[in-house]
């Protein structure tokens, strides 16, 4: 009796004291903290991710189970728990991206998986190739390699950034009330190679986004550390060159500090060189305080000048008036500057709790000269036009969390305030002849705008299900001296907007996450536009849902499929070219979105994604109701090896079809399919690679625009397709070197 009575207590004590909660802490290869890494028992099928803290938690663990610890972009970790096992800590090193080892989470921005494959995949080589790393979102370039991307997405033609919120580390890029444009979003103040992830959103969805993010939003994250440093030589076609240098100055376990640079030229292909330089500096501090504060500060600088052959009419090069890279005033250019610091602070509290801070300040300078129309307004001295601004930027962000229970379910609360403040000085627009002569000022004044905002979003877990309530407003004031204006009159005038969100996501299992996302945005519109009496809706809204899910088909392929609807309400836009304000009406867009990435073999990564978007103007007769430019069908394809023998290669085909390029789709923006190549081999610390642009070498239209101009000898203006060519077939090799 005393044997089996002995025998019962060691079983019922013995899995007592085998049976344990985990806990631990991850840690990347410099002993940061490690979020959002996947922590997973085989045994119990139970899986959990860490914390803000990189913190986890797994109960009713048992001596002998095993648990795997994994993250995208890190070599998996395995773990067998013994029976005096204390809180774990783990450190994950670096390794090529294995899709066996993700699992989709249950959180709101589990899409960006997709563009984490892309960049650890496919380094960024330049700056073009950053917003290219976002399903469904396409760019082109028409101003000699300096003036921002035209950017496209979800049946937008965003121009340069009107619909799309594009930060760096929620430092702002898009320019508010600026010289060539709302929106204005110029991303080349930022060094490829310091890209360590690019954030993104499709629609309006979240609260802590504001301006401009209708379609979508953008932001990118900074490397705190460098693996090794980097020289990196570049060189090929058209008198192409870049620079780029890559130096640690600090790299221990709690601090962190390095600069980097790069300097690019090229002629471009064009008969008139395009004359294009561009510097970047960048320096980066961080620092781990103590266990609990973590400071980032960051500092760059960035200068651009560059020529350009402009937008050149069909009928010219039809005709043979001009080549297909010919100019007809190559006159055309700018020089551009910006110089930034931020600063970055987070505050680890008790019980889950959290306070992120972010300070930051740019001057910005930009100066472009255009001829869209060539001699239609003056048939002496030609359309030239100046824009010019420099520009104070500056402001910033606190936002507290905190992770508790509400009703026995797991509550995250985010809440935070934001201001921004722009200080734009003789904001310009000028008749001009040959870079030099001013013929006739249109607009000069300053702009002083202001936005304030407060933003609250919770994630609650029911189970499998989370929901994200959010709700944001914000307070705008614009401000205006016209210095044209014969007498001291500023003008000023403010504004409000409140934008709720509610998402709802659901983990049938850690494979498949289905979710339908709503909410209501908005884009502000220039300050002079805010200001003319005859505008009805000063911060016009967009009303958006997406019904969707991401899904793990097998354990190398990820799937997400979505259909979306987005209504914007009336707008007036200030068309910075011409100095005008020009109403447009109320729009809707709807489509499809579909992302495919595919590991067949370790060394070999396949993805694609394919955009339908049917854009329509609500308030025109229909066949009068095409929005111009907007994209109906856009795809990219990837094919990309990277074989353990050191030897790397990839394909990558990106295509826009045919869309209409005025309302009544008589003119048509012509598609196009453009194939670019690359090879190279790993030495292990030199590298060496070729890449080629357009393959196939088409002919295509990077760029089209629907355009009443004349020319120099004609009676009469034309409208029809001006355009910028894209680049031939052109082959750029490199060489770095890391030590």
């Amino acid at each position: 009796m005393k044997k089996i009575l002995l025998l019962t207590l060691s079983i019922f004590f013995g899995n007592v004291l085998l049976a344990q909660t985990i806990t631990g802490i991850v840690k990347d290869p410099l002993g940061n903290a490690l979020p959002f890494a996947n922590v997973y028992c085989k045994q119990k099928t139970k899986h959990t991710h860490t914390n803000n803290k990189g913190q986890f938690k797994l109960d009713n663990i048992k001596t002998g189970d095993t648990i795997t610890i994994s993250q995208i972009g890190y070599q998996t970790a395995t773990k067998i728990i013994t029976a005096t096992e204390k809180p774990l800590v783990i450190k994950l090193t670096t390794k090529t991206v294995q899709l066996k080892n993700v699992i989709i989470k249950k959180k709101m921005d589990a899409l960006n998986l997709f563009t984490d494959i892309n960049v650890k995949t496919t380094p960024l080589q330049n700056a073009q190739e950053v917003l290219l790393k976002v399903p469904g979102l396409m760019i082109g370039q028409h101003a000699g390699g300096g003036k921002a991307e035209q950017i496209f997405l979800r049946g937008f033609d965003i121009d340069h950034g009107t619909d799309v919120g594009i930060t760096v580390e929620n430092m702002p890029v898009n320019m508010v009330s600026h010289a060539h444009g709302q929106g204005y979003a110029d991303m080349h103040f930022v060094i490829p190679e310091t890209i360590d992830k690019i954030n993104f959103g499709k629609g309006p969805y979240q609260a802590d986004k504001g301006n401009f993010t209708t379609a979508g939003f953008v932001d990118l994250k900074l490397k705190n550390m460098l693996d090794n440093n980097m020289i990196k030589l570049e060189g090929g076609q058209f008198n192409t060159k870049r620079l780029v240098g890559m130096f640690n100055l600090l790299n221990k376990e709690k601090q962190q500090a390095y600069v980097a640079t790069s300097f690019n030229t090229t002629d471009g292909p064009f008969e008139s060189s395009q004359n294009f330089s561009r510097a970047n500096f960048m320096a980066r501090y961080n620092a781990q305080l103590d266990n609990d504060n973590t400071i980032t500060i960051s500092a760059s600088h960035f200068k651009s000048q560059w020529d350009a052959s402009g937008q050149i009419p069909e009928r010219a090069v039809n005709n043979g008036t001009i080549g297909r890279f010919g100019a007809i005033d190559d006159t055309e250019g700018g020089q551009t500057s910006r110089s930034n610091i931020w600063l970055k602070h987070t505050k680890l509290l008790q019980n889950n709790a959290y306070v992120k801070s972010n300070l930051y300040f740019s001057n910005y300078s930009f100066e472009l000269f255009s001829n869209f129309t060539f001699f239609l307004n003056d048939s002496i001295n030609g359309d030239q036009i100046r824009q010019y601004e420099n520009r104070n930027l500056f402001g910033g962000q606190v936002e507290y969390g905190k992770e508790f229970m509400l009703l026995n379910k797991k509550t995250l609360i985010k809440t935070g305030i934001q201001y921004r403040n722009d200080q734009s000085s003789d904001n310009e627009l000028s008749h001009t002849k040959n870079r030099k002569t001013t013929l006739e000022q249109y607009q000069y004044g300053d702009i002083n705008e202001t936005n304030i905002s407060a933003y609250t979003n919770a994630e609650i877990e029911l189970g499998d299900f989370l929901l994200q309530p959010g709700l944001r407003v914000d307070q705008f004031n614009f401000g205006y001296q016209d210095k044209l204006s014969p007498t001291y009159n500023p003008l000023s005038n403010e504004a409000v907007t409140l934008s709720p969100k509610f998402n709802i996501l659901y983990n049938y299992n850690k494979k498949l996450q289905l979710y339908l996302k709503t909410g209501k945005g908005f884009h502000s519109n220039d300050s002079r536009v805010v200001l003319n009496q005859t505008v009805r809706k000063n911060l016009p809204s967009a009303y958006g849902t997406d019904l969707g899910f991401i899904w793990k088909a097998r354990k190398n392929l990820f799937i997400n499929l979505a259909a979306w609807q987005l209504y914007l309400e009336q707008e007036f836009v200030y068309v910075g070219d011409e100095g005008i304000v020009e109403p447009s009406g109320e729009t809707n867009r709807r489509g499809v979105d579909l992302s495919i990435r595919y590991q067949p073999k370790s060394w070999l990564f396949i993805s694609g994604d394919a955009n339908y978007a049917h854009a329509r103007a609500l308030d025109a007769e229909v066949g009068q109701n095409f929005i111009p430019l907007a994209p109906k069908f856009t795809a990219v394809g990837n094919i990309k090896i990277l074989h353990p023998n050191g030897w790397f290669g990839g394909l990558r085909m990106r295509h826009i079809g045919n869309r209409a390029a005025n309302e009544d789709n008589s003119i048509v923006a012509k598609g196009y399919t453009v194939t670019d190549g690359n090879v190279g081999y790993n030495f292990g610390k030199i590298e060496c690679g070729l890449n080629v642009k357009n393959v196939f070498n088409v002919e295509w239209n990077e760029t089209q625009f629907a355009t009443t101009s004349r020319l120099q000898n004609e009676a009469a203006p034309v409208e029809e397709i001006h355009y910028t060519p894209g680049t031939p077939i052109n082959l750029q090799g490199y060489i770095t070197f890391k030590f």
